[in-house]
């Protein structure tokens, strides 16, 4: 039976984790794929949204373990991106 992955309270505790432990002991089968934003965000959007779609873009964000705003962003990275194809 394989350990499950220790709790985290910060960054630099899962640094030091992973830098001694044996991942191949470990059960990774809950992990999920983590994209990482590096770009600075200076630009501010302010639209108004049907109360209804907020609240399903505020569930959906929150069954992928993303805040909703990263979600919104990463919606709209996708469109651009597919319209550009």
């Amino acid at each position: 039976m394989k350990k499950k992955i220790p709790a985290f309270k910060s960054d630099k505790q899962a640094a030091a984790f992973l830098e001694t432990a044996d991942l191949t002991q470990y059960d990774l089968s809950g992990a999920k794929r983590v994209l990482f934003e590096f770009e600075k965000k200076e630009a501010r959007v302010n639209m108004r949204l049907p109360e209804q779609l907020l609240v399903a873009v505020k569930k959906t964000a929150k069954a992928r373990g993303i805040p909703y705003q990263r979600f919104i962003r990463q919606a709209l990275e996708q469109a651009v991106a597919y319209a550009k194809k």
